[in-house]
């Protein structure tokens, strides 16, 4: 395998060119000598206090190195011996994996190994105060919608329902319309559509989460504010080094967020955000 010539740093124009990158060395060490040595699931139920509803989250994460990289599955999806297939074995093979979860997992903890949440890799730190699982989910929704640059009364697509993200955008006087696969409801009652490509011709501006990259539905919606020039601010504990990587290629913001995740710790934490100061290309 002959690496290529191409900053570490260098933004993707899609998905399948990063992982195409990554597979021919040109950002970094040969994946084919990158061995994952922990895999890992973290499961969570939570119920925020004072909220009338909760949710399950599930996250598979793989350790290279001091990297961890992650993506979130719906919970009991991820088969037995899942696991066993991404210890010891190295990040080129696992991007073949049959499992997406797996695929997503690998590069990011590749590309987290090679370009940490630093300043010098574009990453602004911004820290989160310790408190209650409430008072930390809507600090990190504060720091979220900020990267958000919209007048009062525009629309803004929330793919993966998040209710203090909501919150959030009303409290800007955005106009929030939830998109998840589950559909349903939120916390105060609003339909949650579940098609999101259907709802982004409505919408102003798109809140997407990271776990896009895990169902196979960020490339269509990075074409869409790409193709219409609209802001795609994504928020990501799924792929957290991975987004930053399409700056300027139809998305405009990412608030990483690596783990350990803020609704594992009540002490004070801290999320990376990235901007795109160029515009979309």
């Amino acid at each position: 395998m002959t690496a290529l010539s191409a900053s570490p740093t260098a933004p993707c124009r899609t998905y399948d060119e990063l992982v195409a990158r990554v597979r021919e060395g040109a950002l970094g060490p040969d994946p084919r000598t990158q061995r994952i040595a922990v895999a890992f699931t973290t499961c969570q139920a939570v119920r925020h206090d004072g909220r009338g509803t909760g949710y399950r989250n599930e996250v598979l994460s793989l350790r290279l190195a001091e990297a961890v990289g992650s993506c979130a599955v719906e919970p009991g999806e991820l088969p037995d011996g899942a696991l066993d297939d991404c210890v010891g074995t190295d990040v080129a093979r696992l991007l073949d994996h049959p499992l997406a979860a797996v695929r997503v997992a690998a590069l990011d903890a590749y590309l987290m190994h090679i370009t940490p949440h630093t300043p010098d890799h574009g990453a602004q730190p911004v820290a989160l105060p310790a408190g209650s699982s409430l008072e930390k989910s809507r600090a990190r929704a504060q720091a979220v919608v900020e990267l958000l640059d919209l007048p009062a009364g525009s629309t803004v697509l929330v793919v993966g329902v998040v209710n203090s993200l909501l919150e959030a955008l009303r409290s800007r006087g955005l106009d929030p319309v939830p998109c998840d696969l589950k559909g349903g409801v939120t916390e105060w009652g609003e339909p949650v559509v579940t098609d999101a490509l259907a709802a982004t011709g409505r919408c102003d501006a798109l809140l997407v989460s990271g776990m896009t990259l895990g169902n196979g539905t960020f490339e269509p919606l990075r074409e869409h504010a790409l193709r219409h020039g609209k802001q795609l601010v994504m928020f990501a504990q799924t792929g957290s080094a991975v987004l930053p990587r399409f700056l300027g290629h139809g998305v405009s913001a990412v608030c990483a967020e690596p783990y350990p995740f803020f609704w594992l710790d009540g002490g004070p934490g801290v999320v990376h955000r990235y901007r795109c100061h160029g515009g979309a290309r």
